[in-house]
């Protein structure tokens, strides 16, 4: 057995072969102050009580008490590694980030994947989007490139977020079960979709094979939104950004997942973790895809609505670079658990579009970050700008582990030499006019896009898999809620909804689905009444 450990096993054997003939360390409390006996508490007597001067026992437990910090309210689950982005192709006429400077430079970059619904502890092979966040420390700063495997979004407009969300994360997130039972509700995820049709494009990729990618590194990643870029004449475009496997697309079987969920729910950090260890070191093509201001104003459709893609025979995919991943953590809790992306991290040549989705996580993923590590965030090492000098106003907080910047003036402006802006890195002039209101956008087109997905993306075979997947997940929902969303996918092709239909006219008349049972809550006046009796 010993012959068939694989990586992540033979770590501890690994950490001790590279001491070497060293001797262990000496064990020291928090302050350092070396431990005589680290495994008998102190007591009156053999017997007797416990003494609360045992620093050595309430420093380890006080520290314990502590030791989890809140887990990401979605991609808790995730695994990380780290290496550098290369530029293979020039691209600076459209981009003036130091990041693609010239052919050849290499930037360091980190890269979290993860599961966005289930909880830090959950299964990495359900059905469910992968995230796929890409840190670039560059000289003018970090880069936050936050994205998924999929090019698309279930909702476009920000406001749904905490609803669509959590909703549309039903599989296993606790906002999305029951608030009643704490269960898994399929109403409340199929309710959600059924009532929004613009997620029609995400559940179908979701429910493809794609639903379940084989592990991270057989995945693609995209930014999903639509961004600007700005080169150094000042000219701007918009942009998408793509990074394709190179390893190929792989996914799992629906039987081969639900297997390695109950026996390796870990199947993806393990795999990663194990192919860079052995030297197998995982890549990916960068690309983007390029739209003028002019073609914009054309475009068919909204071009920020990451509901829909950009058809690749009109703007086609322009190589950039190479993104390789070669050095797993060092400690899982401070590389992985403590990386903080940030969309709003953009380096000069690089700029938000008025993607709504865009705009509300500018302020969302920094936010949480200041709740779930602290407004010091960015000075965790792995968070770190450090390819560049930080220089602000921003001091004290909690865990202020820096200088604090001395004795530099913390007002602005000042007149001793205090950091000054840069007007050579303002952000690009865009002229907009319009209403201010609150502009539906619910009954734009929500079907071409996945009609051409369904009938010239898809083979045979993957669309009966697609439909199978839909009805197996859809059937646990009350039949009025199964009669809305099978009324969306067939107005995306007769035949897509017909087969859905089909088949849950299957699983239904098997379960003898005739009537739905409904809890009624008792009134507080019944209650009061019952309660008086008593």
């Amino acid at each position: 057995m010993a012959g068939q450990r694989d990586c992540t096993k033979e770590q501890l054997k690994r950490w001790q072969e590279q001491r070497g003939s060293q001797k262990p360390d000496a064990l020291t409390t928090g302050a350092g102050i070396p431990v005589g006996d680290k495994l008998n508490i102190m007591t009156v007597g053999p017997r007797g009580p416990l003494l609360v001067q045992d620093v050595v026992f309430t420093d380890e437990m006080a520290h314990f008490d502590r030791e989890r910090i809140p887990e990401r309210v979605v991609h808790a689950k995730g695994a990380g590694a780290f290496g550098y982005f290369e530029v293979t192709h020039d691209i600076t006429k459209y981009c003036k980030a130091k990041v693609f400077e010239h052919i050849g430079k290499r930037t360091p970059l980190a890269i979290r994947f993860s599961t966005v619904a289930g909880e830090s502890g959950s299964a990495d092979t359900v059905r469910d989007p992968r995230g796929f966040a890409m840190k670039f420390y560059t000289e003018d700063g970090n880069w936050d490139l936050v994205g998924n495997n999929t090019p698309i979004f279930f909702i476009r407009d920000a406001m749904l977020v905490c609803e669509g969300v959590m909703a549309t994360s039903g599989h296993q997130k606790e906002r999305a079960n029951s608030p009643h039972t704490h269960l898994k509700d399929p109403d409340m995820v199929w309710d959600f979709w059924s009532l929004r049709p613009e997620s029609l494009h995400q559940v179908s990729f979701l429910f493809s094979d794609r639903g379940i990618p084989d592990g991270f590194r057989h995945m693609n990643g995209y930014g999903s939104h639509t961004f600007k870029l700005v080169n150094a004449s000042g000219q701007a475009v918009y942009c998408k950004f793509h990074a394709k496997t190179d390893q190929g697309i792989k996914n799992l079987p629906v039987e081969e997942a639900g297997r390695l969920a109950s026996e390796d729910p870990d199947y993806g950090l393990r795999d990663l973790y194990n192919a860079i260890a052995s030297g197998n070191c995982p890549s990916w093509s960068f690309y983007i895809q390029v739209m003028t201001f002019e073609q914009a104003e054309r475009f068919p459709f909204n071009p920020f609505d990451v509901t829909k893609v950009w058809p690749h025979k009109d703007y086609p995919l322009i190589p950039v670079g190479k993104v390789v991943l070669n050095r797993n953590p060092v400690n899982y809790f401070a590389e992985v658990e403590q990386m903080a992306f940030d969309p709003s991290n953009m380096p000069p040549g690089i700029e938000p579009s008025p993607d709504k989705m865009l705009q509300g996580r500018l302020f969302s993923y920094p936010d949480t970050h200041r709740h779930r590590l602290g407004p010091n965030y960015l000075a965790i090492p792995v968070n770190c700008p450090y390819r560049a000098r930080v220089a602000n106003y921003q001091r004290d907080g909690f865990m202020c582990v820096s200088d604090n910047q001395g004795g530099a003036p913390n007002y602005y402006p000042n007149s001793f030499t205090g950091p000054e802006d840069q007007p050579d890195f303002k952000e690009t002039r865009i002229l907009f006019s319009g209403d201010v209101t609150r502009f539906n956008s619910g009954s734009e087109d929500n079907v071409s896009q996945v009609r051409d997905f369904y009938t010239k993306v898809l083979k045979e075979d993957e669309r009966k898999r697609l439909c199978e997947n839909i009805a197996g997940h859809l059937k646990d929902a009350q039949m009025f809620i199964q009669k809305k969303a099978v009324k969306n996918f067939t107005d995306v092709h007769s035949e897509y909804g017909a087969c859905i239909q089909a088949l849950l006219d299957k699983h239904n008349a098997q379960s003898k689905k005739g009537h739905v049972h409904t809890y009624t809550q008792t009134s507080s006046h019944t209650v009061a009444k019952e309660k008086a009796h008593l």
